[in-house]
């Protein structure tokens, strides 16, 4: 007997048999165990997960695929209004605290405040049943599209591509893990009126007479000198907005999720659990309500360039700007997200690849000593072309 076997992806298992994989009858006895929701692989009776490479449900021991049936429903916008009707559901009451994921194959209990993880144990994939803990449940998911090899396949395009960064960063790919996570993020509708007061600037000009030294002489020139009239303006912009993106969670910063756009949000799917298995999908901290001030927040500029528009002529001020939002909606939505985490000269830097569209975005290091080189191959670069201009 083996004190310890890999499950899939080479993660490190408990202490157990030698055997494959958990039996049909470990899987089908612990389902729905703690709220887990897993399907069985039809076999060996492990537990599946979803593939990205193959968009479907694939058993990471035995490697039998199963089509992931589309759901008949499509993805639904949903009244803001319907937010005062939901009740707060347990998660809520212990927001921050750890969950206990009862393991359908191995039965350990896994604590997590992800809504889906892997067993630390047998790395079987669980996923929590959303419609018990979530005040908000997912309506939508983009799946992974690109798979670990894949996004290790982008990554390595992006390490080759950095300047004065240090050799081993192009050894990332090689020595460093991907970690796979659904991020969540809120999307809103609304139409817009919005009524403004401001400023039209038309620009007129003047000739102006000046004193200029040329060739030691004094002499008299003429320019034409700028000015701007203004005139009082107000109106009255309409606009439709769709899918206003704000980010569901405060664990990564918003400008750098910012930076994975655009999103193929036309590829989302209806929210189905088994699109999350096998991989982490956090929970939303920032609550919808939060999220919906932040929307209006990046529609105001958007507004504002209409008010300007509008206003028209040279130049414009806008002075004040009067809102009314109607037909607001909102939905959460699940986005695929690669972290990679690598350490240098001690320090922690974090790549993210949309899993997606493959953009990759990342902090990196900078190699002193090649900035350095570059810095006196230019300086004696220099000094050949002065030597040269002054030989001649």
């Amino acid at each position: 007997m083996s004190t310890e076997e890999r499950g899939p992806e080479g993660v490190v298992a408990g202490t157990g048999s030698t055997q494959a994989g958990p039996g049909p009858e470990a899987a089908t006895a612990a389902a729905g165990a703690g709220g887990v929701q897993s399907t069985p692989c039809e076999a060996c009776g492990a537990t599946v997960e979803f593939s990205p490479g193959a968009g479907a449900l694939k058993c990471p021991y035995c490697g039998h695929e199963r089509a992931l049936a589309e759901l008949p429903r499509q993805v639904r916008e949903h009244p803001i209004a319907e937010l005062a009707t939901l009740r707060d559901k347990p998660r809520a009451a212990v927001l921050g605290e750890a969950r206990a994921f009862v393991c359908p194959g191995c039965g350990a209990r896994t604590e997590t405040d992800d809504l889906s993880a892997r067993c630390q144990f047998c790395a079987t994939p669980l996923v929590a049943d959303a419609e018990l803990t979530e005040r908000v449940v997912p309506e939508a998911v983009v799946p992974f599209g690109l798979d670990r090899r894949a996004a290790r396949d982008r990554l390595s395009t992006w390490t080759s591509s950095r300047w004065f960064a240090p050799s081993s960063l192009k050894k990332v790919t090689e020595a460093e893990t991907f970690k796979g996570s659904y991020l969540p993020h809120w999307t809103y509708d609304a139409a817009t009126t919005s009524h403004y007061q401001g400023q039209r600037g038309e620009h007129y000009y003047t000739t102006e007479t000046y004193t200029t030294t040329e060739n030691g002489e004094q002499v008299t020139r003429t320019r034409q000198v700028q000015h701007t009239r203004w005139h009082h303006a107000s109106g009255t912009v309409a606009r439709a907005f769709d899918d206003i993106l704000v980010a569901g969670t405060s664990h990564v910063k918003s400008k750098q999720l910012d930076k994975l756009t655009p999103w193929p949000l036309e590829e989302a799917r209806p929210y189905q659990p088994e699109y999350l298995a096998g991989f982490q999908t956090v929970r939303y901290d920032v609550e919808p309500e939060q999220g919906l001030e932040t929307a209006k927040q990046r529609m105001a500029g958007v507004i504002e360039g209409d008010c300007r528009a509008d206003i028209g002529g040279d130049e414009q001020r806008v002075t004040s700007v009067n809102t009314r939002y109607d037909d607001v909606t909102f939905k959460l939505m699940l986005l695929p997200v690669w972290f990679l985490t690598y350490l240098h000269a001690g320090k922690s830097w974090q790549v993210m690849v949309n899993a997606r569209t493959g953009e990759v975005i990342g902090e990196r290091p900078y190699s002193a000593a090649k900035i350095t080189a570059a810095i006196a191959a230019l300086a004696v670069v220099i000094a050949v072309i002065v030597a040269v201009v002054m030989a001649k």
